[in-house]
């Protein structure tokens, strides 16, 4: 039934692929059905067995579509260098963090919200030889702080999952030198969704997170009251399904012939459906996937 499922989806988007340029090769990743169980820890939102899940969909490392390709288009705009200092919010489990640091130089300071992600980040971080050069702290969504005037530049890869958008968006803006650049990927609804309607319950009871999803306009103004000079707001939904489709496609191929267990066939169909409703919702124009690229005033 999952396979069916998936396979259904990439079917309906499948010409759309097809038709697109071939993308940058993606950093080899764990097998969406590993042969040994990884361990069942009892972090409610990211045990080990649903990071192995999605690393396998989107790269070691990666909690989203696109992986490091998409965090490389993210970044290169910025501009870095040996000598640039970074803010990463929600470097996940440490591969934007690490990409970055490697591909384009530079120092960056990840913040994560999960603990359990926090952790496994500056473990492979060690790993690497990276040390501090690509570091992952853990912040409070609710009360959000970072050094202030410290960063020239700042990336944040939808900070807003359960944190309200002033205070966030306004602790980045303090945490910048002058003339700072942000990057801010966000996923937003334009009109409030109805909690009543079946894909939109799926989606935030998948992705843990509440039916108060911000608008494109509400963070465009906050930015500007902020002192931000906002010069890109960019709709990235297509992209953003062009990459879940490809990163399913490519782990529906891998499974021919597994046998998964029952635990990890869970793993499996949960995150499908996530998937899946996130997609559908993208598409019946109840969710968007934007970008903004602003330069701090000064």
């Amino acid at each position: 039934m999952l396979l069916d499922s998936v396979r259904n989806l990439l079917r309906r988007h499948g010409a759309a692929a097809a038709s697109r340029p071939p993308p940058v090769p993606r950093l080899p990743a764990p097998s969406l059905v590993p042969e040994t169980e990884l361990a069942a820890d009892d972090d409610p939102i990211w045990p080990s067995a649903r990071i192995g899940v999605v690393e396998a969909l989107w790269g070691e490392g990666f909690l989203f579509p696109g992986g490091r390709e998409e965090t490389l288009r993210l970044a290169k705009p910025l501009g870095l260098s040996a000598a640039s200092s970074l803010l990463l919010l929600g470097a996940g489990s440490g591969g934007p963090a690490r990409c970055i640091a490697t591909e384009l130089g530079g120092w960056v300071s990840g913040f994560e919200a999960n603990a359990h992600l926090a952790e496994l980040a500056n473990e492979r971080t060690q790993r690497a030889g990276l040390g501090r050069r690509a570091e992952v702290q853990t912040w409070d969504p609710s009360e959000p702080v970072f050094p202030q005037h410290y960063y020239h530049h700042a990336i944040a890869i939808e900070p807003l999952h359960g944190a309200p958008s002033e205070p966030t968006l306004g602790a980045v803006s303090l945490a910048l030198k002058q003339g700072g650049q942000f990057v801010l990927i966000e996923t937003v609804a334009d009109r409030p969704l109805d909690p009543n309607d079946a894909m939109v319950a799926t989606w935030t009871r998948l992705d843990h997170r509440s039916i108060d999803v911000p608008s494109e306009l509400a963070i465009t103004k906050i930015l500007g009251h902020l002192g931000f000079d906002v010069r890109i707001v960019e709709d990235v939904s297509p992209r953003d399904i062009q990459y879940a489709i490809r990163g399913w496609g490519e782990a529906v191929r891998a499974m021919q012939g597994a046998r998964p267990t029952l635990h990890q066939t869970a793993l499996i169909v949960s995150e499908a459906e996530l998937w899946m409703a996130r997609v559908r919702l993208m598409r019946a124009g109840k969710l968007r996937l934007v970008r903004w690229h602003a330069m701090g005033r000064g």
